[in-house]
């Protein structure tokens, strides 16, 4: 039984690293994506893990598959095909640690796998399930996505979902909404960002923006804020938990190493979702923090993500 299997993007991020000594800037190497951020982040504490998802045969679908195969991903899932590229994302990093990106993507190969591709056993037999929005962007990873959902479900997994919007990608932001939003009904546990509560939503309160995710039949909602850390919401109430104070180097990955140690707590802590209480969302919360803040303090998604005794050791902060 794997704790947590997600499809999605597998992709090269090539990120700002200073420049030539003509002038030129200089990318450094780093294997990334949402979603494999995520299951790296929760391998890293000791999760069972599964990827589906598709690369190119090239030097860069190789590259990926080493990393993650280093990062300690089960890649059965994982299809490398000769008839597209590896998808490819240029990351800008600001002064700050935020980041600016430019895809190449026309298409690249994780928008091109299909509903026949997808890994059955790996859905049949996960604790959870977790996806993002950027497999909902075009066919055929859209309907894969779909029935991949439809068959973790049957099987008894908890849905993880993280609309992770990047407007570059869409066609129009009306479309995005959309296909953002049709995901929400099928999520136990939804984790978005502070900018993404009115794509989701249409509301700016992140408290009214949450309700409204709870009244659509979501269990846990995560809404994290940087630096500020994050906030929990359930049927029972709210609870807002500060971040740590860290030197950001590189936010690439945050939000996905502070859900992939959210669900790792969560799953650490035993209870079913009918159980869980405010308390126990607040101190997975925590821990997903802790995660994400050892993550800002390296380059990189997959390469940054933190080892359980360097989390365990912040959280004595």
């Amino acid at each position: 039984m794997y704790d947590i299997v997600s499809l999605g993007e597998l992709l090269v991020d090539f990120t700002q690293s200073g420049v030539s000594p003509a002038g030129m800037r200089l990318f450094e190497q780093n294997a990334g994506g949402a979603v494999t951020n995520l299951l790296c982040a929760a391998a890293q504490c000791g999760a069972k893990t599964g990827f589906i998802g598709k690369v190119g045969a090239d030097m860069h679908g190789a590259f990926l598959k080493r990393s993650m195969q280093d990062a300690g991903v089960d890649l059965k899932g994982l299809v490398e095909s000769e008839d597209v590229f590896t998808t490819l994302a240029f990351v800008s990093l600001q002064s700050s640690g935020e980041r600016e990106f430019s895809f190449a993507r026309k298409p690249g190969a994780d928008t091109q796998l299909r509903p026949d591709e997808v890994n059955r056993d790996l859905l049949e037999h996960t604790r959870i399930f977790h996806t993002g929005s950027l497999s909902l962007m075009q066919e055929p990873a859209r309907s894969a996505t779909y029935e991949a959902i439809d068959l973790a479900k049957h099987s008894g997994a908890i849905l993880s979902y993280d609309p992770n919007y990047r407007a570059s990608l869409w066609s129009s932001e009306e479309e995005a909404v959309r296909f953002m939003r049709s995901l929400i009904v099928t999520a136990d546990i939804l984790k978005l960002s502070e900018e993404e509560l009115p794509f989701l939503t249409g509301e700016t309160d992140p408290q009214k923006a949450a309700n409204e995710l709870i009244d659509q039949g979501v269990k846990v909602v995560a809404v994290t804020f940087g630096a500020k850390g994050a906030s929990v919401v359930m049927r029972s109430g709210s609870q807002h938990i500060p971040g740590f104070h860290v030197n950001a180097v590189d936010t690439t990955g945050a939000g996905d190493a502070f859900f992939g140690g959210f669900l790792y707590r969560f799953l650490a802590i035993g209870k079913t979702l009918k159980n869980i209480t405010l308390d126990d969302a607040a101190d997975c919360a925590r821990f997903g923090n802790a995660t994400a803040s050892l993550c800002v303090e390296r380059r990189g998604g997959i390469p940054a993500m933190p080892k359980l005794a360097d989390i365990l050791s912040r959280l004595e902060q």
